[in-house]
């Protein structure tokens, strides 16, 4: 027990000293072959003589993260997928000078041949659609770039879904009638990959090509209005590469859109060449930090510091309709940056972070009474809750999901059980109705063996490149710390504890013979997934805690796995989630004991 508690201030010390000058934490968002391929492409076609550098660093970094079997990962630890080995294929045949890509493009057209797949084969627009099926949010921008590029030939296009932009001119509460087949945090894509592939198109009748034309200004006019004041779009440098290109090869580049997107790309470099897919996840990792350390934030931090960490989450909470999206006020996004949109896992990690920070002030409440507002307002009539809105159909990432669900069901009910006094009769209300119908989503959708699916997380290594040891970890904590509440969380006592009874029990039966977890038993173990179970299971198995500790201090260094799942089944790691996610499981088993 002595070496766990050594072991335990060594870490919360290592996350404390993580914050950035401000006092929060940014984290690191791994470099990704995905997003420095589109970066390279969107800044070569902006035909700009100070982006040459940028574009050979860029084009370098790639040729150096090749993976050993000819084919790339989202990230240099990731596996090779189809998606992100052709759009790396795309930028090295269309960078390179001469022949300089020659052994590289040579290792990718064996990796395609072993999947039998041919560069020149109409195969690769089927292979690419089939991998997203009904979501052409990343398949078409996918495929745009490969003919762009010049990889596949123009006819291509014809084979390639035609995105319809001009709808987008609609009130945004037609959307979800309109079939539209992208997510609805992808307009941008839907706009400048649609002018792409009208322009580019040459079938159709004259009369609907000549209104669709008369259309085109008006849309980017409106894509012009969604920019962020840092220039990317959601801060994603693929989304905002694809746009940039696409309306640079479209001749539409006198616009705000194009200017200040390739702007916001070439800020978004970094040192070694690459760029990471996001800015960063700040408000996330800060959230997760300051839940980690729990009530020992009070002894690890001085009252200045605290103070400046609530004000810090108190001014990033959104206060009034976002230009993007039309989301109401009330919640938060991911990044302290301009292009974040509100979301349901960042507005349960604010309102918690600031329950744990809670000083009494009048501002606090009102901010937490309006993130609660903003989830109830949210959630689906499944009784889940969903990443940005409602109503949006089935698509990913616009559809009710487990790990959500919980996590606004813990800060909803901790909110009622703090400020219950202090709140509004009719939000208590309201809340106590969405609290209800979330209860009865996470009992239906916990599957028989007792786990839950996340929907931002994964695994690359299992069958299905789900994470259910992922997923049940977390509801199962969110449950397990509703245990005490003597406000709504009381009445639902048993079901809760039913609930996480069966989620220990699939979390024990998953454990590897070493003591670790992975994705599900018999995959390879994370740092991550490992800490994330023990969390889970602090005082209720001892011994499972145990070894799972002994294969956690047995870990040489603290290493980040691509878990994360971003925009469309794109891979991420996150350099502070394992040590987050320790520090959290070292400090819930201390406490336990």
């Amino acid at each position: 027990m002595e070496k766990i508690s050594q072991r335990y201030s060594e870490l919360r010390a290592q996350l404390i000293s993580k914050r950035n000058p401000e006092g929060f934490w940014t984290g690191r968002l791994s470099t990704s072959a995905l997003s420095t391929s589109v970066a390279i492409v969107a800044l070569k076609l902006s035909g700009n003589p100070d982006d040459r550098n940028r574009v050979e660093t860029g084009f370098s970094w790639l040729c150096r993260n090749i993976n050993s079997d000819g084919g790339y990962g989202d990230t240099p630890e990731s596996l090779s997928n189809l998606s992100t080995t052709l759009l790396c294929y795309s930028a090295i045949h269309f960078c390179q000078n001469a022949d300089s890509g020659k052994h590289v493009l040579s290792a990718m057209d064996k990796w395609l041949a072993g999947k039998g797949i041919s560069i020149d084969s109409p195969d690769v627009v089927r292979s690419i659609l089939d991998i997203y099926g009904n979501d052409y949010t990343f398949s078409v921008p996918i495929l745009s770039m490969l003919t762009l590029c010049g990889v596949l030939p123009a006819s291509s296009l014809d084979m390639i879904p035609r995105l319809p932009f001009e709808l987008t001119l609609l009130p945004s509460s037609f959307y979800r009638f309109l079939n539209l087949r992208v997510v609805s945090y992808a307009l941008p894509a839907l706009i400048g990959v649609g002018i792409y592939h009208h322009r580019k198109k040459r079938k159709g009748f004259a009369g609907i090509r000549y209104l669709r034309e008369r259309l085109v200004k008006p849309a980017i006019k409106k894509l012009d209005g969604l920019l962020p004041e840092s220039g990317g779009f959601l801060e994603a440098i693929p989304l905002t590469g694809f746009v940039a290109m696409c309306l640079t090869e479209c001749g539409e580049t006198s616009n705000n859109t194009v200017e200040k997107g390739l702007d916001f790309l070439r800020n978004q470099q970094r040192s070694d060449g690459g760029w990471p897919i996001d800015t960063d996840l700040s408000i996330w990792v800060t959230t997760l930090s300051i839940k980690a350390l729990g009530n020992d934030i009070w002894n690890s931090l001085s009252e200045k510091e605290i103070e400046d960490l609530r004000n810090h989450l108190l001014r990033l909470q959104y206060t009034s309709v976002h230009p993007f999206n039309g989301a109401s006020p009330g919640g938060w996004g991911w990044t302290s940056y301009s292009g974040s949109v509100p979301d349901a896992d960042d507005t349960p990690g604010a309102i918690l972070a600031l329950l744990m920070l809670f000083s009494g002030e009048k501002a606090e409440v009102i901010a937490i009474e309006n993130g609660c507002r903003w989830l109830t307002g949210l959630q689906n009539s499944d009784g889940g809750f969903p990443t940005f809105c409602r109503g949006w159909g089935k698509l990913p990432f616009d559809r009710s999901c487990a790990d959500l669900t919980g996590h606004a069901l813990l800060a909803l009910l901790k909110s009622v059980e703090m400020l219950h006094d202090k709140m509004d009769k009719k939000l208590l209300a309201e809340i106590d109705r969405s609290i209800s119908k979330a209860m009865l989503y996470l009992e239906k959708h916990q599957s028989g063996d007792g786990s839950w699916l996340p929907l931002w997380f994964g695994n690359q290594l299992t069958d299905d490149k789900t994470n259910p040891v992922y997923g049940t970890a977390k509801v199962c904590i969110y449950l397990k710390d509703t245990f005490g509440l003597e406000g709504p969380g009381k009445k639902y006592l048993n079901r809760i504890e039913k609930m996480v009874r069966k989620a220990e029990g699939f979390l024990l039966d998953q454990q590897n013979r070493d003591g670790s977890w992975g994705g599900k038993k018999g995959i390879k173990a994370s740092i991550e997934e490992t800490s994330l179970a023990v969390s889970a299971l602090a005082g209720k198995s001892p011994d499972a805690c145990n070894r799972g500790f002994q294969w956690l201090m047995n870990c040489d260094r603290i290493t980040a796995s691509p878990i994360g799942l971003y925009f469309a089944m794109l891979w991420y790691d996150e350099e502070l989630y394992p040590l987050i996610y320790s520090v959290e499981a070292f400090r819930r088993f201390l406490k336990s004991k």
